[in-house]
C-alpha cells in the first residue's frame, strides 16, 4: 500500500516513480488520463516541500503530461495544484492534476474547475488497475533527465512513502 495524505491506495493505482514522486491513476477523473502527480512523501502544503521535490515534482508532471498527451492525442493541458482547503484541496497531500484537454471537451473551457470541485462518482479499483497498467507500459524505461534508470523504475517501500 502507498500513502496518498489520509489514504492508503493500492500500488496497483501508481504507474510511475521518480526518486521523490509518483504519478497516480485518479478515481473521480474528469476527462479520460486526468492523473495525479505527487511526492512520495506526504507533505500537506506546498510550501512543506523540499526544493529538490519541488523539481522532481513538476518534472514527473512534465514527463507523464508529455507522454500522455501523445498517447491520447490531446492537444492541450490543464495543470491544477490546489493548496490548502480554501484552494478546494480535499487530500492532505501536495499533487497536481494532469488533465489532457482536446478541443470542444467543456462547453465553457473554465468549466473544468467548477467540475473539479462537484460530487464525481468513484471508479472501481479494478478499473483503476487496468489504467495504471496500461499507463504503467507507456513508461517503460523512462526516467526524469537527472535520475538514473534504476530509481525511476523502482516502487518505494513502505519507509519511503511516509516520513
Amino acid at each position: 500500500m502507498l500513502k496518498f495524505g489520509q489514504f492508503s491506495i493500492a500500488r496497483s493505482e501508481a504507474f510511475f516513480f521518480s526518486p521523490l514522486s509518483m504519478a497516480l491513476v485518479n478515481l473521480k477523473p474528469l476527462v479520460p488520463g486526468h492523473v495525479l502527480v505527487c511526492p512520495q512523501r506526504v507533505v500537506p502544503r506546498f510550501d512543506g516541500l523540499t526544493s529538490e521535490e519541488v523539481s522532481d515534482m513538476w518534472q514527473t508532471a512534465q514527463l507523464v503530461s508529455n507522454v500522455l498527451t501523445k498517447h491520447l492525442s490531446a492537444t492541450s493541458l490543464t495543470f491544477i495544484l490546489q493548496d490548502g482547503p480554501e484552494a478546494g484541496q480535499t487530500v492532505e497531500h501536495v499533487h497536481v492534476h494532469v488533465i489532457p484537454r482536446h478541443k470542444g471537451d467543456f462547453a465553457q473551457n473554465d468549466e473544468i474547475y467548477r467540475l473539479l470541485e462537484a460530487e464525481r462518482v468513484a471508479r472501481s479499483a479494478a478499473d483503476m488497475a487496468a489504467e495504471a497498467t496500461l499507463f504503467s507500459s507507456l513508461f517503460a524505461g523512462l526516467t526524469l533527465p537527472s535520475t538514473d534508470s534504476t530509481a525511476a523504475a523502482a516502487a518505494p517501500d513502505a519507509s519511503t512513502t511516509q516520513h
